[in-house]
């Protein structure tokens, strides 16, 4: 059958220029892989080529071996680059493909594996201006994370290269003399495994060449110029208070905007703003933006500009179902409900009646214990106490890694943050002990939401204290509300609230209780079940909450930055010589939202 004009035009044409470097990428990958089996494994015994190559000065196939094995890994590491539109792994695949196809000629004469080289190489030459994505946010740890990944492949590859040779090995070397052998291959010293023949040109040559690649992407890692991620600076930050001053009513999560380990992007005319964290390539943004709502496409679009130019997977966590209206329409983006935000108003709470009566109880015992509250602003604590108040609180964190990103402020007690909320439980007559904080027993911290509002920011206790500390102080903060001008207070944010509720109901279908048994079943590891319930019993009103995002491919990828972002998952290696507060044996947190964090 003869194809049509149309077709034999579209073949020749050659791809779509936008969909080059997710091809290239994915054939990067294949031709590394084919190039490292080409190193590791014998060449062909019958090629004419064969002999020839024997009798070139230089030992041809030995040499040919490992640069077909080192561009071989070198290639794998760039598809992903290659995928993500990077400029720099651009041009080092442009090199590693010719030299690639000349090893695999040289040494296993695949004339196949030659004009798929080639052709990629065409095609990256062709569209050269797909790629001008540039680098991300990057840190000295990625040389020390190069060289122990790197390095433990060379290892297990180089115990590859020493094994294939079953009829070459003069003798029968055990494992250890075989990994020794592949220890001193890769520092370029001679092992003790024996090969006949030119085998062991071979295999040193290929043991040199990854020792060498380790060292030289170590080095590359180390001593490039460093581009850590970009924090707010005094100008972005008093902007953005500016902005909260005027609108910061709209949003509850909006004084998280002020987080210092974000970076922000402004509209032009400067009224709107969005904040946001790079994560594993993927653009994190929290809530909604910040601003006057006719500004927020401009603020958006530069969000979005910024991560074409990085080729960042943008996303947004946490927005209003107002911010997810504007994101999906100025975007083209999907947004997908993931929960729901518990607000309090503080006119309709009451602790009388049934509803309430598990909540009250536990109050009035924790009273009749002698627990004490206060709710103060962070303006009206003296520096001493608040100091205290500081290291309690992270003291008494449950991990060592602080988390949240989205929904906390990751500071407290900063004077920048006059108007926060602090509310403290005391037990009079406990400070005489040698406890390092006094009487105090537990910690909330409340930031603005707007003029009359405030959001929970974390929530943390003595483990020594009574069961119900946080219940205390929220009714407590929930009461000293009207002293303090404050209509509103935003409490827990509860993942898949809506699922959990449905599915415990009279009717609920099988499909959406097997949600719910999931759910469940994934409340042993987060806090998605006990959150819920926990927001529940003060009798909130449910806001739901959004993440937006591009297709539906990019979840898993989003949902992973979102637990790196969040501290959940944590990818940087421990500082060693970083100084820290001792942690007072026994204290931890065990109590939903008591990490810093109020997303579960």
């Amino acid at each position: 059958m003869v194809p049509s004009e149309g077709l034999r035009r579209r073949i020749l044409r050659g791809p779509r220029p936008d969909a080059v470097p997710s091809l290239v990428g994915s054939a990067c990958a294949a031709v590394g892989l084919i190039d490292v089996a080409a190193g590791v494994f014998p060449r062909f015994r019958h090629s004419r080529m064969h002999t020839f190559a024997e009798v070139l000065p230089g030992a041809l196939g030995p040499f040919a071996a490992a640069l077909s094995l080192s561009s071989g890994v070198l290639l794998l590491l760039l598809a992903h680059g290659i995928k993500r539109r990077k400029r720099r792994a651009w041009r080092a695949a442009v090199v590693l493909l010719p030299a690639g196809a000349v090893a695999q000629f040289a040494y296993r004469h695949s004339v196949l594996g030659v004009l798929l080289s080639l052709a990629l190489c065409f095609l990256l030459v062709r569209h050269r201006a797909e790629f001008a994505a540039l680098p991300d946010p990057r840190s000295r740890w990625r040389a020390l994370a190069n060289f122990v990944l790197l390095g433990a492949g060379s290892l297990a590859l180089g115990l590859v290269v020493v094994s294939v040779h079953p009829g070459r090995v003069v003798g029968d070397p055990s494992i250890a003399d075989r990994l020794q052998h592949v220890l001193y291959g890769l520092l370029g010293l001679e092992g003790p495994v024996e090969y006949t023949g030119p085998t062991s040109w071979t295999v040193a040559y290929s043991l040199g060449s990854l020792g060498l690649l380790t060292a030289v992407t170590t080095v590359y890692f180390a001593f490039r110029p460093e581009h850590p991620a970009a924090r707010l600076d005094e100008d972005d930050e008093g902007r953005l208070r500016a902005l909260l001053e005027r609108h910061g009513s709209r949003d509850s999560l909006g004084y998280f905007a002020l987080r210092r380990d974000k970076s922000v992007v402004f509209s032009p005319s400067g009224k709107a703003a969005v904040c946001y964290r790079v994560v594993s390539g993927v653009m994190l943004a929290g809530g909604d933006p910040i601003g006057d709502v006719e500004a927020w496409p401009g603020a958006i679009e530069r969000f979005m500009d910024e991560a074409r130019s990085h080729s960042w997977t943008p996303a947004v966590m946490g927005c209003s179902e107002t911010g997810g209206e504007v994101w999906t329409r100025e975007t083209g983006l999907t947004a997908l409900e993931i929960g729901d935000e518990a607000v309090v108003d503080v006119a309709d709470f009451s602790l009388a009646g049934r509803a309430m009566r598990n909540v009250r109880q536990m109050v009035k015992r924790i009273e009749r214990n002698g627990y004490e509250t206060r709710v103060r602003r962070v303006r009206d604590i003296g520096p001493t106490e608040l100091d205290r108040i500081r290291r309690a609180a992270a003291d008494w964190r449950g991990t060592d890694t602080e988390r949240g990103f989205s929904m906390a402020l990751g500071r407290l007690g900063d004077p920048a943050d006059g108007d926060c909320v602090v509310a403290t439980a005391h037990l009079p007559g406990a400070g005489d002990d040698a406890s390092p904080y006094g009487d105090l027993k537990a910690v909330l911290h409340f930031v603005p939401w707007g003029e009359d509002g405030l959001s929970l920011e974390l929530m943390r206790r003595d483990r020594s204290a009574d069961p119900g500390m946080n219940e205390l102080l929220i009714v407590a903060s929930l009461q000293a509300a009207p002293r303090l001008s404050v209509a509103q207070v935003s409490l827990n944010f509860a993942m898949f609230r809506s699922a959990l509720a449905r599915g415990e109901r009279l009717g609920a279908g099988p499909v959406l209780r097997c949600w719910r048994g999931l759910l469940i079943f994934l409340s042993r590891w987060f806090q998605i079940e006990s959150l819920y319930k926990f927001n529940a019993k003060f009798r909130p009103r449910w806001e739901p909450r959004f993440v937006v995002f591009r297709t539906a491919r990019e979840l898993p990828r989003i949902g992973f930055a979102a637990l790196q972002a969040e501290g959940f998952v944590n990818l940087v290696p421990p500082r060693p010589f970083r100084p820290r507060h001792p942690r007072p044996c026994g204290h931890r947190t065990d109590h939903p939202g008591e990490q810093g964090v109020r997303a579960a």
